[in-house]
C-alpha cells in the first residue's frame, strides 16, 4: 500500500533538495576562499604608477629565461640579447600552483655552468615559476613562466 503524496511530503522534499544545493555551494565557497588569497599587490593604484617605467627598464635588459625540469632538478637558463648568461646580482624563485599557495616552494638556486639550478620535487600538473632577478645596475627583471609537469617541463 502506497501513501499519498501530501503537501508536507512535497515541502520536505523541496527543503532537503535546496538544503543540499545550498550546503554544497557554501562548502565550495569556503574552499575557494581558503585556498586562493586573491591578492597580487597590496595597492593596485600605487603599483600602476611605476608599471610603465619598470616595464621599459626590464625590456631594455632583453633577457630570456628558459626553464628545464628533469623530475629532480630545476634549471633556469637566463640569457642576454647576445645569448650569454645574463649578469645577475640576485635571483629569487618561487614555484607554485596557479591558484593554491600551500604548494609554493622557494628553491635556492645556485649558479653552475651558465645555469641556475636547484633540487626540486614537483607533483604532476600545472606549475608557475615566478622569478625576480636583479641586474648589477639594480634593474628588476620579473617573469612568470607557466608550465605543465607530466614527465618533464618543456
Amino acid at each position: 500500500m502506497t501513501r499519498p503524496l501530501t503537501g508536507k511530503h512535497v515541502l520536505a522534499i523541496t527543503l532537503v533538495a535546496f538544503g543540499v544545493i545550498i550546503g554544497v555551494n557554501v562548502l565550495m565557497a569556503v574552499k575557494a576562499v581558503g585556498t586562493f588569497p586573491g591578492l597580487e599587490v597590496a595597492n593596485s593604484y600605487v603599483a600602476s604608477q611605476d608599471f610603465d617605467r619598470e616595464r621599459a627598464a626590464q625590456a631594455a635588459l632583453d633577457w630570456t629565461v628558459t626553464p628545464d625540469y628533469d623530475g629532480k632538478e630545476l634549471a633556469l637558463a637566463i640569457r642576454d640579447r647576445q645569448g650569454n648568461p645574463a649578469p645577475i646580482k640576485n635571483l629569487q624563485v618561487t614555484v607554485g600552483r596557479p591558484t593554491y599557495v600551500a604548494d609554493d616552494q622557494h628553491p635556492q638556486m645556485t649558479y653552475q655552468g651558465g645555469l641556475y639550478v636547484a633540487p626540486l620535487t614537483l607533483k604532476p600538473g600545472l606549475w608557475n615559476i615566478h622569478l625576480t632577478a636583479t641586474a648589477w645596475d639594480g634593474t628588476q627583471f620579473r617573469q612568470r613562466l607557466d608550465h605543465y609537469h607530466g614527465s618533464r617541463v618543456k
